[in-house]
């Protein structure tokens, strides 16, 4: 499948996953479009009121990538947000708790 312009059209899914919903799009982005650029085109974080998704959180299929990065046919971008608490202190809080039972 070709764009308008001649350039060829790749499909990749753009996903942002909040506590209480997630939202996947589906779109047709010419190759060469970067990570940033499908976010863009997707408009997924207009669906959640007040999210800025932060560019230097995102990744595709789970690995952390820049937001320059050229997109391929079937990749899954992932717009992550930020951390409610650190791992590092949770777990060290849950140590201490199994320490005192």
């Amino acid at each position: 499948m070709t764009a308008s312009g001649g350039r060829a059209l790749i499909r990749v899914e753009v996903v942002l996953a909040m506590p209480d919903r997630q939202e996947l799009v589906s779109l047709e982005v010419e190759e060469g479009t970067t990570l940033a650029g499908a976010i863009v085109l997707s408009r997924v974080a207009e669906k959640f009121d007040g999210f800025e998704p932060d560019l230097d959180r995102v990744g595709i299929f789970g690995q952390k990538t820049s937001p320059d990065q050229v997109l391929r046919p079937g990749d899954r971008v992932e717009i992550y947000r930020p951390l409610l608490a650190d791992p590092k202190e949770v777990r060290r809080q849950r140590a201490l708790e199994q320490a005192k039972s």
